[in-house]
């Protein structure tokens, strides 16, 4: 039988809970054959906060989780799986066309999947300035300037920001976590 990924809306914020209630029910009706897997797309974090470097998880879609079903040749969802599902406290529905739960492309779960199983590799960094923002330099050698970001470069963690030294503009390059917003 062919394996199709589905989407379920659930509580938003809640996507943990509801992942491990709805793996504990699969194991308590016996369908680990039919649902076979459960996840919650997230991806590493790394940002300053407080002068802290914190990596934290994020969902990549909140409000959403995965569901591998192992479906018969040319049917939908088994009734009692799709029952196991729906069930579950905290889910809402499947994503589809009204009543029938839409399987997602191959291609998207494969975008998805390896995305999420490359998520041990180093945290991605997230900067939050664009080009054009105004900030202020909070450290180093220009501390309490003011200038524009002109590029980030998320790659390497830093920002290129303007500021005017004698009358000049001047490009500085920066840590991300050395600028503020103004």
């Amino acid at each position: 039988m062919p394996k199709n990924w589905y989407v379920v809306r659930v509580q938003s914020g809640r996507e943990d809970q509801v992942r491990e209630s709805l793996d504990r029910r699969v194991r308590a009706d016996g369908q680990e054959t039919v649902i076979t897997r459960v996840l919650v797309p997230s991806e590493r974090v790394s940002e300053i906060r407080g002068g802290q470097k914190r990596v934290r998880e994020r969902k990549i879609y909140p409000g959403y989780i995965m569901v591998e079903v192992d479906v018969p040749e040319g049917a939908g969802i088994p009734e009692r799986a799709w029952f196991t599902i729906r069930e579950t406290p905290g889910i809402g529905d499947f994503l589809g066309d009204g009543d029938r739960p839409i399987p997602m492309s191959k291609r998207d779960v494969e975008k998805i999947l390896g995305d999420f199983e490359h998520k041990e590799e180093a945290p991605k960094l997230k900067i939050g300035f664009s080009g054009g923002e105004a900030v202020r330099i909070k450290e180093g050698p220009f501390e309490n300037f003011e200038g524009s970001v002109e590029e980030v470069s998320a790659a390497k963690g830093t920002v290129k920001v303007i500021v005017t030294i004698f009358g000049r503009p001047t490009p500085v390059e920066l840590e991300y976590w050395q600028v503020e917003r103004v």
